[in-house]
């Protein structure tokens, strides 16, 4: 069956930069079928702030056609074995909305074991160039949103220049994130993401976009010394 895992892992100033530009990922590693190499961000931070980008921190969205293949290149494959030694969690689909060229969406959904149940969700989108400057009015607001929101474990944004764009967080239930995107949650302006989405709808930032939904099914590793974001059972 069909898995997407999700990657954090530091790297040296110089091979993060190297990544930048020629991908250390083969497009021809056996069984993977798409992988996205980005440089992490911190959610909701200034734009010109060093903080923004965070060049040594790389973020891996990948997708593969079972767990056994990921197993074998994180022990075996020369870039895998950099990612083994950070973070990463390996999901199982629930739901997309959009599109987004490259991915094989499931056509099998999986579904939380219960609704006090840990979701990930992952949105990646191509933007439009001209576009980026709405984009950042209307996305920082909902990036502190959701770095600030009191049902989110884990939350980054990551980028591939020239116009890759994602973020990615890990919600305690689903319905807090749900509450969240239709601004229903009990905090101070709730509706900054629902409000961006129908500006969203009326002119589109970008050239594709996808928000993907997905069970939690294991999480190896540490992130900035922490371990266990999520509570499996």
């Amino acid at each position: 069956m069909s898995i997407f895992s999700y990657h954090l892992v530091e790297l040296p100033l110089l091979d993060a930069v190297k990544g930048i530009f020629i991908s250390p990922i083969s497009k021809n590693s056996k069984g993977l079928i798409h992988s996205e190499y980005m440089t992490a961000m911190t959610l909701g931070s200034p734009m010109l702030s060093t903080s923004r980008v965070l060049i040594g921190q790389v973020a891996v969205f990948m997708q593969w056609e079972n767990e056994s293949v990921l197993e074998t290149f994180l022990r075996q494959d020369v870039f895998g074995k950099v990612l083994a030694k950070g973070w990463h969690v390996r999901l199982s689909f629930i739901r997309k909305w959009g599109e987004f060229r490259g991915f094989k969406i499931p056509t099998d959904k999986d579904k939380l074991e219960h609704v006090n149940a840990p979701v990930v969700a992952v949105a990646i989108a191509r933007m439009k160039p001209f576009a980026v400057p709405r984009f950042i009015h209307w996305g920082r607001p909902v990036e502190k949103l959701v770095k600030d929101h009191p049902g989110t474990i884990l939350s980054l944004a990551s980028v591939k220049f020239p116009n890759t764009v994602s973020t990615f967080s890990i919600w305690k239930s689903e319905k807090d994130m749900t509450d969240m995107v239709h601004g229903h949650s009990k905090i101070e302006k709730p509706k900054r993401h629902s409000n961006a989405m129908k500006e969203r709808e009326r002119k589109d930032f970008h050239f594709e976009f996808t928000t993907l939904r997905f069970k939690p099914l294991a999480e190896f590793g540490k992130w900035k010394g922490q371990s266990n974001f999520i509570s499996i059972n």
